[in-house]
């Protein structure tokens, strides 16, 4: 038995079982997968192979580089060269009905004594592909590391809190229904009090026949605001640049969320799309088009982070290709399904033919590689030389106009999605954060000083027949917001 890094799963027989990109049935002899490569790896299970609640549990190998320097100086001081290979044990509670790592050090260690009995019929090892193709299984181990090459520790300890487990089981966990607070369901008359909900942890409410009710993670996602997009206290121009260009938005999340680190953003951009692809997690799905969102709609980021872009661009591009992998439609990138990412994709190419910089020639060669794939995979066409309107010969010789309609003004901001400007009461400036004051005061004040600003009279008398108007028209403006 070669000592290679193993984790026992230990799931009923008949669950569903997964690890990374590939997922299973679990068999009455499955114990566990060997010969794990280094790197940072995902396992996942539900206690049936249908739509239910899915748990799973990240954990990292070290690398050969790493164990083998371990194994020196092992060897140095001990004088002999024994090594035991990184081995996780991940069990299924029954009682909660989650995937919790084992607690007990003492069983940890008789599992590993006894490797031998279950290595050869109980762990099977470690693959990405069902298909006995080698290169197919090859492609897909790379395509795992380069899914997670932005993941690190720091970043599953602010979004899954520690993963430290009881000897050395690291295990950060979460299930299909953890959620980040703004994306969770308020739901009318259900308590959050885990006494309150009847499925107390001492059995009561059912009898002990059924699970204890467990609160759900709330996970700690990046704080990305579309709405609030500028600095406080911006008016005017430069209000309406920062809605149009999110680059100060971008800089802000990684210089004071992320502490400088663009990889922070990356990372996050991959955990989210893998707890969707595996998990099935509509919180991280959320995630996952907010922060695309973000992205694609900077234009001066583009050229001051061009590497980061390009980055991200090949990123983008490996995840669509692994959109299929997920049994739900939670990734739907049909002509309907994927209007979102087209619309996005459509005002980054616009936004780049704005840009000059030296960085811009490799973020658009990406981009051009991102919209082969995604005109040949799925008959994408992301330009606007396309036919919208025009005339057609029908097989009797009849000549009938043809017209699109309205279906593609949502993306080109035309017809009732054009832009348009309009006067804003008084409420509805204070509720934008226009006018400053709590008590309402503030409304009025900035409303009197801006028609005084306005008039500029060059007599007293002038000045205060404008105030007393501008002081009617903040009444009449009082009066439309409260009838």
């Amino acid at each position: 038995m070669d000592a290679t890094p193993c984790i026992l799963l230990l799931v009923p027989a008949g669950a569903l079982g997964g690890i990374d990109l590939l997922s299973f049935t679990t068999t009455p002899r499955f114990k566990g997968i060997k010969d794990l490569p280094g790197g940072w790896h995902f396992v996942f299970t539900s206690s049936t192979t249908s739509l239910s609640v899915r748990h799973g549990a990240w954990f990292r190998v070290n690398d050969v580089e790493e164990t083998s320097s371990t194994t020196q100086s092992i060897t140095s001081t001990s004088g002999s060269s024994c090594r035991s290979p990184d081995l996780f044990v991940k069990k299924w509670d029954a009682r909660d009905e989650e995937l919790v790592p084992e607690s007990d050090p003492a069983e940890v260690l008789r599992w590993r004594a006894n490797l031998g009995a279950i290595w050869r019929d109980g762990l099977t090892p470690y693959r990405q592909s069902a298909s006995r193709d080698a290169g197919d299984e090859g492609d897909k181990e790379l395509d795992w590391r380069a899914l997670t090459d932005a993941i690190g520790e720091g970043l599953l300890d602010r979004v899954l809190g520690g993963g430290g487990g009881a000897g050395g089981q690291q295990h950060w966990g979460l299930t299909s229904a953890s959620s980040a607070a703004r994306d969770a369901d308020d739901i009318p008359g259900l308590s959050n009090d885990r006494d309150g909900g009847g499925g107390s942890s001492g059995g009561g409410g059912d009898g002990g026949g059924g699970a204890a009710w467990q609160p759900e993670k709330e996970l700690e996602l990046l704080p990305v605001d579309l709405k609030m997009t500028w600095g406080e206290g911006v008016t005017g121009r430069e209000r309406t640049e920062a809605a149009q260009d999110r680059s100060w938005a971008l800089g802000e999340l990684v210089e004071r969320v992320c502490g400088g680190r663009e990889e922070e953003v990356l990372g996050e951009l991959q955990f989210a799309f893998l707890m969707v692809l595996t998990l099935n997690n509509n919180s991280c799905l959320e995630q996952w088009k907010r922060l695309l969102e973000l992205l694609l709609t900077c234009k001066k980021a583009v050229v001051q982070r061009a590497g980061f872009y390009c980055r991200f661009l090949r990123l983008l591009r490996l995840q669509l290709q692994h959109c299929q992998d997920t049994e739900t439609m939670l990734f739907d990138l049909n002509d309907e399904g994927g209007s979102l990412l087209k619309r996005l994709l459509r005002r980054f190419r616009k936004g780049l033919e704005e840009l000059e910089g030296k960085g811009k020639s490799d973020v658009v060669d990406e981009l051009d590689e991102l919209e082969d794939f995604l005109r040949g995979e799925y008959g994408w066409q992301l330009d606007d030389s396309f036919v919208r309107r025009g005339m057609l010969e029908l097989e009797d010789g009849e000549q009938v106009e043809m017209d699109v309609g309205t279906r593609f003004d949502e993306d080109d901001e035309a017809g009732e999605f054009a832009p348009m400007v309009v006067e804003l009461t008084e409420e509805q400036a204070k509720s934008l954060g226009a006018f400053g004051g709590e008590d309402g005061s503030g409304g009025a004040q900035a409303a009197e000083q801006h028609g005084k600003r306005l008039a500029k009279p060059e007599s007293g008398i002038a000045g205060e027949e404008v105030q007393e108007e501008s002081e009617d028209e903040v009444d009449l403006d009082d009066m439309d917001a409260r009838y």
